[in-house]
């Protein structure tokens, strides 16, 4: 994600419709979006930031035709850093979104 940003970018976009493909063959899948920033800005900017980064990438794969009971989505902000902070490419890596699939038990 480009900084203070939430929109898919175009290097991300193949990936997720890929991912989407297999959650739509999946009806029992659970998924779990968290998002995450890098540590400029505020908390203030920071945590609704990340819920929104989260809730893109759920917008994008529900726009691909995976239903939107499947997803919870989470914000950490700056908090659960994966790089150091302060370098540019550091930054850029902990501009994320991590995602969790499971799997509901069957109903019936």
């Amino acid at each position: 994600f480009d900084v203070g940003r939430s929109n898919i970018k175009s290097n991300f976009a193949p990936v997720l419709d890929q991912f989407a493909n297999g959650l739509r063959n999946n009806p029992n899948a659970e998924v779990r979006i968290i998002g995450h920033t890098d540590s400029t800005g505020s908390d203030a900017i920071n945590n609704p930031l990340s819920v929104d980064r989260a809730a893109s990438t759920r917008d994008y794969l529900v726009a691909r035709g995976v239903s939107a009971a499947a997803f919870r989505i989470e914000g950490r902000g700056s908090h659960e850093p994966v790089a150091d902070n302060n370098s540019d490419a550091g930054r850029a890596q902990n501009r994320r979104v991590e995602i969790y699939v499971g799997e509901r038990a069957p109903r019936g």
